[in-house]
């Protein structure tokens, strides 16, 4: 499975580090192909890092503003042009989504990917990964959506929200019928 995991470059605490490990070895240790950002910086280059390490694959896509950022050793990366470019190539690559802590751009990112759930245009399993209840007021939010009429399907048909790394795999592996 191409997995998609949208995501921060920054450096970040332990707190935020150790989960997205974990998810990068089970997604390695699990034969898929991590579909990212391509940078090798902050919290990409850890997730990429994990899951080479556990023999997964790396698809990266750069933007041209970036790509002196990018990871080189990756089994393929792509320069977009810019960021609406990227975010398609990274959509349109992946199988499935996971979107774990970052900041305006990864918020960006996934509220593309629901948005395209809520019009049927795309059946990909989304999951955001609450590492340290980090979107906890996203989640409320999205709750507050849903029960006051802003979403024509429930917010269960768009994502599941994870706490833990084996269930954001778990969930994924259990959507596309891989064991």
């Amino acid at each position: 499975m191409n997995i998609c995991v949208f995501l921060s470059a920054a450096e970040l605490a332990d707190r935020y580090t150790l989960p997205a490990r974990e998810f990068a070895k089970l997604l390695g240790k699990g034969g898929h192909t991590l579909v990212w950002g391509g940078s090798d910086v902050g919290l990409m280059k850890v997730v990429a890092d994990g899951v080479q390490e556990a023999g997964g694959r790396l698809l990266g896509v750069s933007v041209e503003f970036l790509s002196a950022k990018a990871r080189p050793g990756t089994d393929e990366m792509v320069i977009a042009r810019d960021l609406a470019e990227r975010k398609r190539l990274l959509l349109e690559k992946a199988d499935a989504v996971v979107i774990m802590v970052g900041g305006t751009g990864t918020l960006d990112e996934a509220t593309e990917i629901l948005e395209l759930k809520k019009h049927g245009h795309t059946d990909k399993p989304v999951v955001l990964l609450n590492t340290a209840g980090f979107y906890d007021g996203l989640k409320e939010q999205f709750r507050r959506m849903e029960d006051e009429g802003f979403l024509p399907r429930p917010l269960t048909d768009l994502v599941f929200f994870a706490e833990e790394p084996v269930g954001a795999m778990a969930y994924l592996e259990e959507s596309r019928g891989v064991a």
